[in-house]
């Protein structure tokens, strides 16, 4: 039922998009977890990028009305970028280009990734410098969380959903076609790195609602095998030249 709703907002939505930009309106594109199929019911936003062929406050405006309603069942407002943007822009979003690319849905209009380059470089850049990132925030927010065994569950779960989004780029760089859900996207870095495969796997268990529950010992030993992993990844990324 859930999901009958949702489609049934997306589906007013764009005809609302359409009407609030006319012929302004190049592209709505649905993208991530939603287009991949990959979500979890209840918990992943449906990501939206609209394309317009030029952006002025007056078409952001316009589009108020159109997206309170979206807004008000918790879903995100969508990403706004003119089709010119979207070419230029290939330098500094490389990963979040790249995961659109992959994982998208035409809801309307054109493509707007047909023409879309992503340089290797940029990509092993920007890589390196989101998983080191999510390294550094991953200990900061483990040390409140390392006495409760629900919230040191639930930040396992919700940063390998991040990592796992990175592992793609990963991926590429290795020059392998990623897989689109995130846990055949680890499960594929692993088997390219090497890598110990059980704590990825208990933590999708976990993720998932299946699976025993851990002990404050069992689930702190967790994570520290957890990290171990991510911090080998980042080691691999570290070594790679960017330019293939």
């Amino acid at each position: 039922m859930a999901s009958k709703n949702i489609s049934d907002k997306l589906e007013q939505l764009i005809k609302d998009l359409r009407t609030a930009h006319g012929d302004n309106l190049a592209s709505i594109v649905l993208y991530g977890s939603a287009a991949a199929g990959d979500h979890v019911q209840l918990r992943s936003d449906h990501n939206l990028l609209i394309a317009l062929d030029r952006i002025t406050t007056q078409e952001l405006q316009a589009a108020h009305s159109a997206l309170r309603a979206w807004e008000k069942i918790g879903q995100p407002i969508p990403v706004y970028f003119t089709v010119a943007e979207l070419q230029d822009a290939a330098d500094v979003f490389p990963i979040e280009f790249h995961q659109m690319e992959q994982a998208r849905k035409i809801l309307y209009g054109r493509d707007p990734f047909e023409f879309v380059q992503i340089s290797p470089a940029n990509l092993r850049h920007q890589t390196e410098y989101e998983l080191r990132t999510k390294l550094i925030q991953l200990r900061r927010l483990y040390i409140p969380a390392s006495a409760s065994v629900a919230r040191l569950s639930a930040l396992m779960g919700d940063s390998l959903a991040s990592f796992a989004a990175l592992f793609r780029a990963v991926l590429i760089l290795l020059g392998q076609e990623p897989p689109v859900s995130k846990e055949d996207s680890v499960g594929a870095t692993v088997r390219a790195l090497g890598l110990d495969a059980t704590p990825f796997e208990r933590i999708f268990k976990l993720r998932a609602g299946k699976g025993a529950a851990l002990s404050e010992a069992e689930a702190n030993g967790l994570f520290s095998a957890y990290m171990e992993q991510i911090e080998r990844v980042i080691e691999a990324v570290d070594r790679l030249d960017g330019r293939s």
